[in-house]
């Protein structure tokens, strides 16, 4: 075979090839319309990466020659990643931030809202798409929902024993889902790290039983608030150090270390450790993008005038730090967890700036900038995570580079479609008294205020938060993880994600490592089982609404 004939057959399926950029086009807004519906009618926004990957393999089953393409699993994944981009997109990073200036009667704020929002939400996906496979977000990581597509997108392609304990797994998922057990919880006890997951069973039942058992309600007294404070900037201390000692290594014992592995290994590991140096780079680069975009938003909205040149320079760079710092905690979370709490850290950005003194406009502003970045990021993980294992856990590191360049333009394109779905649509919405419920807590904190007791509040608790952080390190995430938990009332899914512990300790202490594999498909079964459920009960209620 000659080189040029070797060099197509390793070329990964372009994601603008005719056919496919159709596609992606068709889902997308399939994607934003779905996710714009769900956001304002339920709240929330669905996982629709499954809903893709079914669709793409009911269209390669097609008995016409072009669709015969579309049993590739690469390709597969270029049309879910499309679908997924687009639901977040416009749902979490777009329709929430200008629903908060519609609520306060600024609707001349909407536009430069969603103008700020769309840049902060592309910024988003670049910084995920360069920090992918590092030591902060490392593509090994456990990234739930992206396992779980990946896991159905090959057992629709392989059948075999994967494909029944797929198939065993999201029946699994599908009944306990009906039962009212988070399966997603469940299922992500298999596969992540236990340290961290523990962390976060604790804190579901910690903020679950605080009341019934102690008569202490943690939220009231801001607790999850001022934990996730502590631990988030403890995360970046750890950063910042990990960023330091990758530039102290000398340059021996980076090249002793790759003498030790194999040729395979080291191409991967030459990656990572390019990867590693460029994190203070690209750390940079997104907090002036960030800065930029407050920039933007806060000249668009005029509220220059509202402030002194001093407050505005401060809310400029409290904006874009405080933007990067809600990014970092909401993947974090996403990567260990599969759940990111980014409504409710977008929530401490604007207690702490009302804190500040920051007036009321610049507030809504301020919050909307900050909801709108994580979201992305958190999705863009998800989805590169599915592609990292399609092809083959990084084993040719051109080809798995080339791959994850084609997901990160099927997600521009995506987020540009959903952009304009926004665009279209809010009106009407808005005009149906159609906002996101969440828009009308952050309205509803704006208007009324906060004490210098709350500030006490989260100054005590942000002490334990970085404590446990500091002492669980960057590898476990257990200060982030615990205060995740903390943010979130679901007692269920804590009992869910311990019983998984319990259940994955027992079987591996029983059968050892080699159990690891089947239960990790099982795993992704439960987690796609309940993603599928959610996402057609979700349908059902949005229909009789």
């Amino acid at each position: 075979m000659s080189d040029r004939k070797q060099t197509e057959k390793q070329r990964h399926p372009r994601a603008v090839e005719p056919f496919t950029l159709f596609l992606i086009l068709i889902t997308s807004v399939m994607g934003a319309v779905i996710g714009m519906q769900l956001i304002v009618t339920l709240g929330i926004s669905a996982n629709t990466a499954i809903i893709g990957t079914l669709l793409a393999m009911v269209i390669s089953r097609i008995p016409i020659a072009i669709m015969k393409k579309y049993r590739s699993v690469h390709r597969q994944n270029i049309i879910q990643t499309a679908i997924s981009s687009a639901t977040f997109g416009a749902a979490n990073s777009l329709l929430i931030p200008i629903g908060i200036p519609f609520l306060m009667g600024k609707t001349e704020l909407i536009l430069p809202m969603l103008i700020g929002a769309a840049l902060a939400m592309f910024v988003d996906a670049f910084l995920m798409y360069k920090m992918f496979d590092n030591k902060i977000f490392p593509a090994q990581g456990t990234w739930p929902p992206g396992v779980a597509t990946a896991e159905s997108i090959i057992a629709g392609d392989q059948g075999g024993k994967r494909a029944k304990f797929l198939g065993l797994g999201i029946a699994g998922g599908l009944v306990g889902s009906f039962l009212g057990v988070p399966m997603s919880a469940f299922g992500v006890a298999f596969i992540g790290n236990l340290a961290a997951l523990t962390m976060f069973g604790l804190g579901l039942l910690i903020r679950a039983y605080s009341i019934p058992l102690a008569g202490i309600d943690l939220n009231a007294l801001y607790v999850p608030h001022g934990f996730m404070i502590g631990a988030g900037l403890m995360a970046l201390v750890q950063v910042a150090i990990l960023i330091s000692k990758k530039k102290q290594q000398p340059a021996a014992q980076a090249h002793m270390q790759k003498s030790e592995i194999s040729a395979t290994s080291q191409a991967a590991a030459e990656v990572e450790t390019k990867a590693d140096k460029e994190i203070g780079r690209v750390f940079g680069i997104g907090f002036f993008a960030y800065l930029a975009v407050a920039l933007i938003i806060a000249i668009t909205g005029g509220i220059m005038t509202d402030m002194s040149l001093g407050m505005f320079i401060g809310y400029l760079l409290f904006a874009a730090f405080a933007a990067f710092v809600h990014e970092l905690i909401v993947g974090i979370s996403a990567m260990h967890s599969g759940w990111f709490p980014a409504f409710a850290v977008a929530l401490i950005t604007l207690i702490i700036g009302m804190l500040v003194g920051f007036p009321p406009v610049a507030l809504a502003l301020l919050v909307g900038f900050s909801a709108a970045t994580g979201p992305a990021f958190a999705d863009m993980g998800y989805d590169l995570k599915t592609g990292y294992i399609l092809r083959g856990n990084g084993a040719d590191m051109e080809y798995e580079l080339d791959g994850r360049r084609q997901q990160f333009i099927t997600a521009m394109i995506a987020f540009g479609v959903a952009t304009l779905a926004v665009l279209f649509a809010y009106e009407g919405y808005f005009k149906a008294n159609l906002v996101p419920p969440v828009d009308k807590v952050y309205v509803a904190t704006i208007e009324a205020g906060v004490s210098g007791d709350i500030a006490k509040q989260l100054l005590l608790w942000a002490i334990p938060g970085a404590i446990l952080q500091w002492l669980g390190g960057p590898n476990r995430q257990l200060g982030v993880l615990l205060a995740t938990g903390l943010l979130i009332l679901s007692p269920a899914a804590g009992w869910a994600v311990l019983a998984g512990i319990a259940i994955r300790s027992l079987v591996l202490k029983w059968k050892g490592k080699e159990a690891e594999v089947p239960m990790s498909i099982l795993a992704a079964g439960f987690i796609a089982g309940d993603a599928l459920y959610n996402f057609f009960s979700s349908m059902l209620k949005m229909g009789k609404s």
